[in-house]
């Protein structure tokens, strides 16, 4: 389960996403989770099923290694359809004592589990097709209009970065201590509820403390390197629109309106 979580993780393919600008692909991620939950039928999410499949087959990013991704979220994936598909009233299909399976309830859990896995599946998308240093300066150049209220915007962006960057090391280091403590007799299976939470200490303790030299190591490197702040920065290479990314917003665009013309008059 843990070698199953990829958020966060980049993947370098050159593919022609890769080598869009971030704010294309910043903005093209919030279009589409903004098309989920404008669609509301089953011709809707066919078509923004077609869409993410362009996608990915575009950015090269193979399809198993997206795929391993949406693992961590079965479980959260089970409960959200159960609970939908069991307490929507409705039409009634089959009944269980007081728990009752409906029409809209199928319906309901059905569009809210393929919203939930396309917008896991879009979302890592980008950061697969996308450093965290290009993220952090799309980020910022986005966001720049904030600093008129003086909100830290580069501040913001690079804290984002951080912790997208130390998602997948630290899910690594998780994984290495969980194996250290395997091979010298840890079982973190058997036992009861408060047997397992005490048997959580050996892996949590370690983990805190990897993180914090991590995060003291980055501190210094940033320190030495003279960081201070997005006031001054330069940058080695400035984001530059190009004309794929004036053509990846004219797609973006189309498909996005043809979600609101297919909900406004093919309901």
């Amino acid at each position: 389960m843990i070698r199953d979580i990829t958020i966060g993780q980049y993947y370098p393919s050159g593919s022609v996403l890769h080598r869009l600008d971030p704010r294309t692909k910043i903005l093209g991620t919030v279009i589409f989770i903004i098309s989920l939950f404008i669609g509301d039928s089953v011709l809707s999410y066919g078509i923004a099923t077609v869409f993410l499949a362009l996608m990915i087959k575009v950015s090269k990013v193979p399809l198993k290694f997206i795929v391993k991704g949406l693992r961590p979220i079965v479980i959260l994936l089970v409960f959200s359809i159960g609970i939908n598909m069991l307490f929507t009233p409705g039409d009634a299909i089959v009944s269980f004592g007081f728990l009752t399976i409906t029409k809209q309830g199928v319906k309901l859990a059905l569009f809210l589990g393929i919203r939930l896995v396309y917008l896991i599946i879009g979302s890592s998308l980008m950061t697969f097709t996308t450093t965290p240093t290009a993220l952090t300066d799309g980020l910022e150049k986005l966001f720049g209009f904030l600093k008129v209220l003086k909100v830290p915007v580069h501040e913001v962006a690079m804290m984002m970065a951080i912790a997208l960057r130390f998602i997948p090391i630290l899910t690594e280091e998780l994984d290495k201590i969980m194996k250290a403590q395997a091979a010298r007799g840890a079982d973190f299976n058997r036992g009861s509820l408060k047997e397992k939470l005490h048997g959580l200490i050996p892996i949590l303790v370690p983990l805190f403390v990897s993180a914090i030299r991590r995060s003291n190591d980055l501190a210094m490197a940033m320190e030495a390197r003279c960081y201070h702040g997005g006031d001054g920065r330069t940058r080695m290479k400035p984001l530059v629109y190009q004309k794929e990314d004036g053509l990846a917003y004219g797609v973006l665009i189309f498909y996005l309106l043809i979600i609101i013309l297919v909900r406004l008059f093919l309901r």
